[in-house]
């Protein structure tokens, strides 16, 4: 996570003064999603009935915690809109769900969820899928961790990252290769900015 982590520390105050909002790492997740989903279209297609439907858009699904327990609103058209809109849009459902005003359309249509247990410190879990979706990926909480780096031990910022998917539609290959891809992008976060959806 040094990247975004280092990213985050730069551009901080500039994105806060021009769009309103903090600079979380929530939009880098769901736009690194976005970038998997595209290489792995059966993660972005769900069950119904005995068809398989292969949706070709990208709205994603955020957990939230209310004092209720936790909503999913839907961010929708992840691909088509810039990290500040996403990181806006988050607060504003944050403040709806956590006013209790979440609409029932609020909640319905995401085609993949991300959820963070992080935040409460978890480092580890297996997240739940929320049918129809055939995916869910689970943010962890960051920690300091050794690891090799050239030949030395280093410290870095790590986090796990778990993918809970529907096995009839998505294989161990698929999920892997979705994994991957998440993680070059979290692990190199201007390649999101680069590929045009940042």
């Amino acid at each position: 996570m040094s990247a975004i982590i280092d990213l985050r520390r730069q551009a901080q105050e500039t994105f806060l003064s021009r769009h309103g909002v903090k600079l979380g790492f929530m939009g880098f997740f769901v736009k690194a999603v976005v970038l998997g989903l595209k290489q792995v279209p059966s993660l972005n297609a769900r069950i119904d009935g005995n068809d398989v439907i292969e949706n070709h858009y990208y709205d994603i699904g955020v957990a939230i915690d209310t004092v209720k327990g936790l909503v999913v609103p839907v961010l929708r058209g992840c691909d088509l809109h810039p990290l500040s809109r996403l990181e806006q849009d988050l607060v504003g459902y944050a403040d709806k769900a956590r006013a209790g005003k979440i609409t029932l359309e609020d909640l319905q249509g995401g085609v993949f969820t991300v959820s963070n247990g992080g935040v409460y410190g978890s480092l580890l879990s297996t997240p739940i899928l929320n049918p129809p979706q055939s995916g869910i990926l689970g943010m962890h909480a960051i920690q300091p961790r050794p690891v090799a780096r050239d030949g030395q031990v280093v410290i870095r910022p790590m986090m796990y990252i778990a993918l809970s998917y529907d096995h009839r539609l998505v294989d161990g290959r698929q999920a892997v290769t979705f994994l991957n891809h998440v993680k070059a992008c979290l692990e190199e976060p201007t390649r999101l900015l680069l590929d045009g959806v940042g």
